[in-house]
């Protein structure tokens, strides 16, 4: 296909030239299928609501304010929060890569991301739990497995399907190199952590279905730019604590964290990181069958509680979405090559204690 045909297809129709690119890029047709019924839908609206009038002659067009009155009718709809957000995520997605061939000349939808970011760091309706709470919740988990794995997560804020993926070749400890420094099996060790420190590396290349490693993965990791996320004491000594005792696993890609129940030896999923939170959080009065994601503490839980904490503690609102990985281009650079200094010592800093 000729540059000209190419432009002629983003122009006519940006969403089927998203989607052959899709194609392209070896997406699913489950994958495919889901942002073109949202993606058509936001279209349709574009065309019908009263708010453009039908002004907007094409979704290339739509400025930030159609995209705000869009989320605003998903909300006037009752969508689920978790609903909405996956569609807002959807749309800023498309706008984005069409920027980034040159389609479209900006992603209206930025904006609209980071005012929703903070609607939901922020959200007051959600459990609130103090530092000493969580402290004592912790001193009841005592399977070195299930204790590692909530440590993980209040530590660094990584998503459950970000902390399944994990590797051995990902953690570096107080050796300053991955735990899997030699190349084994086709699998290396990651030149990223070189010089960090104690510290883990949070890719942005596994994805559901796809085969990483050596290992078809189940759960995808939805950061903008793979990160490193430094590791303190206490997480240090957790993560020891569980390899001492980490049974042996048939994987080649090694995963850190592997079932010691009924899928001995296997990768944890993001099924059992649920249901081993839940389990404890109900312990604590955190869980109950049928509540809602405000009252229940569930993996993303933890996640808004590292946001929070570290967010208050830092002021510096650049450095925790760099660490959570809501970040690319040219910011998440900037915290990269100068990591020792924005991000070590800052998060060294501030991190709370957990012990």
């Amino acid at each position: 296909m000729s540059v000209d045909s190419e432009s002629e297809q983003s122009d006519e129709d940006p969403i089927a030239y998203f989607l052959q690119d899709m194609t392209y890029h070896g997406k699913s047709d489950r994958t495919r299928d889901a942002y073109e019924r949202v993606l058509r839908r936001f279209e349709a609206f574009l065309g019908d609501s009263p708010t453009t009038g039908g002004e907007t002659e094409s979704i290339g067009d739509a400025s930030h304010r159609d995209c705000m009155a869009w989320i605003h009718s998903l909300r006037r709809e009752a969508n689920a929060d978790s609903t909405i957000a996956t569609y807002a995520s959807y749309l800023h997605r498309f706008y984005a890569y069409m920027t980034q061939v040159g389609a479209f000349e900006s992603n209206p939808m930025t904006l609209v991301m980071e005012e929703m970011d903070e609607q939901i760091d922020t959200n007051p309706s959600r459990r609130e739990i103090t530092l000493p709470s969580m402290r004592q919740f912790l001193r009841d988990v005592p399977h070195p497995l299930d204790h590692a794995v909530v440590v993980t997560l209040l530590k660094t804020g990584v998503r459950v399907g970000e902390l399944c993926n994990l590797d051995l070749k990902d953690v570096a400890l107080d050796d300053d190199e991955p735990l899997r420094s030699v190349s084994h099996d086709g699998v290396s060790s990651r030149p990223q952590l070189d010089g960090r420190g104690p510290s883990l590396y949070v890719s942005a290349e596994p994805e559901a279905g796809r085969v990483v490693d050596g290992e078809e993965r189940a759960a995808s990791n939805k950061r903008k730019r793979s990160t490193v996320v430094p590791i303190d004491e206490e997480l240090e000594t957790a993560l020891r604590r569980w390899l001492a005792i980490r049974p042996a696993t048939r994987s080649p890609a090694e995963p850190l964290f592997l079932s010691t129940s009924g899928s001995w030896g296997e990768r944890l999923t993001p099924h059992m990181v649920h249901h081993l939170v839940e389990r404890h959080a109900s312990d604590a009065g955190w869980h109950r069958s049928g509540g809602s994601a405000e009252e229940n503490v569930t993996p993303h839980y933890f996640r808004h509680f590292f946001t929070t904490h570290l967010r208050d503690r830092t002021g510096d609102r650049g450095i925790v979405k760099y660490l959570r990985g809501d970040v690319g281009g040219d910011i998440i650079d900037t915290y990269t090559h100068n990591w020792g200094d924005r991000v070590r010592e800052t998060y060294d800093q501030h991190i709370y204690s957990l012990y």
